[in-house]
């Protein structure tokens, strides 16, 4: 655990993390930080994120005392409907390609967070990443890994290729990488603003790119493109109040979680014992039906929220957990709730503002496709999307798909302390809850609580129209011994072991007592918590 007095930045990158202590001791808010560190990441860490993503952030205001959130994710295009996929005999959207790209919110979203929260100018933000991009940085490992893992995606784009496979490969760990087309593109956005991304230069090569791929994303979609300020939504645990952002991502997944377990005693079950693994996979499952069934953009879908994390549906959840049996099949328990590789950032600051930032690509290096001369990828967020007609996270023009993504914070006494999160898709929701059970019912501190090894449960229904029919799998994090795997085979659970998978993290503890910064980063990623 990182002890600091002052200020903290914490992100998977230690290059990252020193941009947003620059900018931090330039005067800059956890705002400021927050989009430096973020530009770097996308320099850094482009498999993960970066200009072409989408990103939510969770701020506190020291000044107001109040939490804000923002949702900077991308619609489809207006002119991609259901109807086009059917016609080409497809029953899902391609993960790759550009029949997956949504329109990117991330720039859109950078300024919208600084127009309110920011003090220093847009250029000396971007100006750390620029540096980088044009004189190269080191590449750190465990990034050069994942890298590696893209050489054959990125092979099958002439503009991934000319970007991200120098030499014909991707770089090894240490070697300098440079990207001055993405300097170039930083510079425009610097000079230009958010603008020369949506309606100007930026948006007409993605345009024409897509024309000439057979995609749909047109200027139109571009220019009418918006990032939107919502309530963050919080539930009560054990004394604290832990916040996430509604539908169309899922935080509340975290939240019905902590419903269901408000219920449990699990600090007399053991840490990582059988019975402890066993009640948080079968409450995982139980959420994630709900996840299945309901989070969708709320534009177009009316997401029973206030039943969803009501205090009574979460009783009636509880009482379906068998302590003894693993489920495989999860019915609609209420049918009145039934109409008809990613970054996280957190950074606090001298005045106690603190943010909470997550982006990302989706896939690794999201579509696979970079548009000439651009330096960055566009996302596969789009792929996402049901094609089912009924389904409310259906493909329809100009929506928002369904995003895993999900920013943490928890507050106590209506003061805040702890800004966190997850990386990992699917792992995002039961990673977080992992992270805080470790934090509040095991009293660990922030890094003690990242550190510890995880599960991960895959194969629970999703929103984009898979069932779950055979209980899923549960992967278990090589060093969890085998009586555990055991114990919770005979329980009725498939167990396998695995070495990866199991999200990233980051979090940093606001002392309610002392006011003293604790920064925890997880050993799983390259990066760090740094504090002054």
């Amino acid at each position: 655990m990182v002890i600091a007095p002052q200020a903290m930045v914490a992100t998977s990158q230690p290059l990252a993390v020193l941009v947003g202590i620059e900018i931090l001791r330039e005067g800059g808010t956890a705002a400021d930080a927050a989009i430096a560190v973020n530009a770097a990441l996308g320099l850094m860490e482009p498999m993960s994120c970066g200009l072409g993503g989408d990103l939510f952030a969770i701020y506190w205001e020291a000044k107001s005392r109040q939490l804000y959130g923002l949702n900077g994710s991308g619609r489809s295009p207006y002119k991609l409907n259901r109807g086009l996929f059917a016609e080409r005999g497809m029953e899902r959207i391609p993960i790759r390609g550009p029949f997956s790209w949504s329109v990117p919110g991330c720039v859109d979203g950078w300024f919208t967070l600084h127009e309110r929260f920011g003090d220093l100018p847009m250029s000396k933000l971007l100006a750390p990443t620029i540096r980088y991009a044009e004189a190269g940085f080191p590449v750190s490992p465990i990034i050069a890994a994942a890298w590696k893992k893209s050489e054959s995606i990125l092979s099958e784009d002439a503009g991934a290729a000319a970007t991200y496979l120098p030499n014909g490969r991707a770089p090894r760990p240490g070697e300098l990488f440079h990207n001055p087309d993405l300097a170039r593109v930083l510079r425009m956005i610097e000079e230009g603003g958010k603008h020369i991304f949506y309606q100007g230069e930026i948006a007409g090569r993605i345009a024409a790119a897509s024309q000439k791929l057979g995609g749909y994303l047109t200027m139109e979609d571009f220019a009418s493109h918006t990032s939107t300020w919502i309530d963050p939504l919080s539930a009560p645990y054990r004394g604290y109040d832990v916040w996430e952002l509604p539908p169309n991502t899922q935080g509340i997944a975290v939240l019905e979680l902590l419903q269901i377990l408000n219920g449990f005693e699990l600090t007399t079950l053991g840490h990582n014992s059988v019975a402890l693994l066993h009640v948080l996979i079968e409450a995982k499952k139980l959420a994630y039906e709900d996840r299945a069934l309901h989070y969708a953009d709320p534009d177009f879908y009316a997401v029973p929220l206030d039943r969803l994390l009501s205090s009574a549906y979460a009783d009636r959840q509880r009482q379906r957990i068998d302590l003894n049996h693993a489920s495989h099949e999860l019915p609609v328990n209420d049918h009145r709730l039934r109409p008809a590789d990613t970054v996280y950032i957190t950074v606090v600051d001298d005045r106690r503002n603190a943010a909470s930032l997550i982006q990302s690509n989706y896939m690794g290096f999201g579509s696979g496709i970079v548009p000439a001369g651009l330096g960055f990828p566009l996302q596969n967020r789009g792929c996402l999307f049901c094609l089912d007609p009924h389904h409310p996270n259906r493909l329809e023009p100009h929506k928002r798909p369904f995003h895993t993504i999900i920013p943490g914070f928890v507050t106590r006494d209506d003061q805040p302390v702890f800004s966190f999160g997850v990386m990992g898709g699917d792992m995002q929701p039961q990673g977080q809850v992992q992270v805080l059970v470790n934090l509040i019912d095991f009293d660990m501190d922030p890094q003690a609580a990242g550190d510890a090894l995880r599960f991960r449960h895959d194969g629970s229904s999703a929103p984009t129209g898979d069932v779950m029919h055979d209980g899923g799998t549960v992967f278990l994090e090589p060093g969890l011994p085998n009586t555990i795997a055991d114990g919770l085979r005979r329980k009725g659970h498939h167990v396998e072991y695995r070495p990866a998978g199991y999200g990233g993290y980051q979090g940093i503890w606001i002392d309610p007592d002392t006011g003293m910064l604790h920064g925890g980063s997880d050993p799983r990623k390259d990066g760090c918590a740094i504090g002054y």
